[in-house]
Parts: structure tokens; sequence; C-alpha cells
């Protein structure tokens, strides 16, 4: 069966697979998105997406996905009912991380060799502003839950850089370890999680101060971070060790380790904070962890190098 055939046919399983929340993970080496009904945990689609998808974000509905491809120096805009790629937007070079803000008016993209971000209308589906910041090829952009800041870590810096939304520009920087990767909110905005690869180390940062409140030891090369809805936990990949590691927000320290697959990058959780989602880079495979029992319930197949997850 010719690719097109098959991309189709899993657009029209995905556009009937009901109404249970679907996980959707970019496939970098593949060129695909994976897509999985989390209530039976199978992938029930496959779309097509560039020739290196690596970010992915959605609209709060789930009709719209972006993905970044960063072989086209675009972001990909995909109608999850067709599975049909709608819109090319250009970015830059080499773009990666993807974020939509909570209300669904903008996405933002780190732009890598750029070093910018880009601050793109969702409804018109064009750059508003290219935002230079401080930090060397950036890897993440993240709003903040009430959509007044951008977080922005980047692969070439100690510090993760804050943009004003509004005002479309950087206004400050706060000091991290080296290399900030993956990022996340508390679920009222005053406080961000952010992993540091080359130090293993979970920071802590109060955003009214911006300053570091407590660093954590993680795994080796702590990557991915995702927070629960309740903020009570917040759990960071460790690309080298293989491992999740849960964090009790109180106390800011470790309380549960859970193994998966080789090299676990980015992460997301359902909406309930039931379940934990986590992508393994070089198993090409998405690990399904218990967040009650900190357990890792299975591993589901899916393409070449999975960048990430989101789910809607």
């Amino acid at each position: 069966m010719h690719r097109f055939a098959i991309v189709l046919l899993a657009a029209l399983v995905v556009a009937n697979a009901g109404a249970s929340p679907l996980a959707y993970v970019p496939n970098e080496k593949s060129g695909t998105v994976s897509v999985i009904d989390i209530a039976t945990d199978s992938v029930v689609g496959t779309l097509a997406a560039g020739k290196r998808p690596r970010g992915i974000a959605a609209d709060p509905a789930g009709h719209t996905l972006y993905v970044s491809d960063a072989s086209a120096g675009a972001l990909l805009v995909i109608d999850t009912a067709s599975g049909a790629t709608v819109a090319s937007i250009a970015l830059g070079k080499s773009p990666e991380g993807v974020n939509a803000s909570a209300d669904g008016r903008y996405v933002a993209v780190a732009v890598e060799e750029n070093n910018s971000v880009a601050l793109v209308d969702a409804q018109a589906r064009a750059v508003l502003a290219q935002i230079p910041v401080q930090g060397k090829n950036p890897e993440h952009a993240v709003f903040s839950p009430d959509g007044r800041w951008l977080l922005v870590s980047a692969e070439e810096a100690e510090q993760v850089d804050l943009i004003d939304v509004a005002q479309r520009r950087q206004v400050g920087s706060i000091a991290v370890g080296l290399r900030p990767r993956g990022m996340g909110f508390s679920p009222d905005g005053q406080r961000a999680y952010i992993a540091c690869e080359m130090v293993s180390t979970v920071y802590v940062v109060d955003l009214a101060t911006r300053k570091v409140l407590a660093s954590i030891p993680a795994g080796k090369n702590s990557n991915g971070i995702a927070v629960h809805p309740d903020g009570k936990t917040v759990y960071v990949s460790n690309g080298v060790d293989g491992t999740v590691m849960q964090i009790d927000t109180a106390r800011n320290a470790v309380s549960a380790t859970i193994a998966v697959g080789k090299r676990p990058w980015n992460m997301a959780m359902t909406p309930d904070g039931a379940r934990l989602y986590v992508a393994n880079g070089r198993s090409g495979s998405v690990s399904v962890i218990d967040t009650a029992s900190a357990r890792r319930l299975r591993d589901i197949a899916v393409g070449e190098l999975p960048w990430g997850v989101v789910i809607r």
C-alpha cells in the first residue's frame, strides 16, 4: 500500500476514534505523527508531518495540531479530523519546541539557529513576531498558565529567558544550571520547574522574584518536565538513566523512580492527571505511567525517534 493511502486510511480511523482523548507523538526520523487512543493505549492512526517533526502542540479543542518541521524550517498546521496539513508557516532554521497558549490565541516556537522565539497568531496562521533571546540554540518556549509570559530554555545557556508576550520582547533572565531543557509551570503559575541536562538537576523558580527557590538532584541528563494538574507532583525524564522521577513539590524531593525506555525525552499527562505518557527516543516507543502507583503500565510502539507527546 502506498504511503499516501496508509496516511489517508489512518486519518479516517482517527476521525472516528470516538470521544476519548488522543495522544499525538511526533516521530523525528519517520516524518510522522503517531496517534494513540488513550482509552485503549493503542495506535489508531499515523499522520504525515514533513521530514523531521519535533515539537508539537494542539489547540484547546484538539481540532488542530502544530508541529515543527526542522528540515523545512516551518510550523505545520494539521487538521486532526482529516489528517491533512492545511498550512505551513515559515519560521527559520531548525525550529524545535512548540507550545500553545491556554486560550488558543497564540503558538510559540523556539527557533534554534535564529536564537529566537516565533510568536504565531493561531487564527491568522501568521508569524506576529520573531523575538530574539539571549540563550543560544533555544529548544523550548512555554507559556505561563495566564499567557502573560513565555519561558525559554536553550542548549547553550545557564539561564532561562523571560519574554513578555504583550510587549513581544525579552524582559529578563533567571540563572539556572547548564543546558536547561524541559520546563513546566505550577497550575497557579507562581512556580516554574526547569530540567537542566548537563547538571542533572531540576530547578524550582519563583516567577514573582525571578529567583531559584530550590535545586533538586535528578537522574543523569535530566530533560523533560511534566506537572500534575493538582500541582503536588512534577515528573522529570532522565535521558541516560532511562527513567522518570516523581518529585513531591511540598518537599522538593524525589519520591519515586520509574524505569522506562531508552532516551526518554518529552512527556505529557492526561487531563485528569491519572497517566503520564513518555516519548522514548531510542526505543521508538511511548511508556505509559500510572501516576497514583508510580508504576509503568506498558510501552506502545510508535515511529522512529519520538520527540514528545501532546494529549487532547
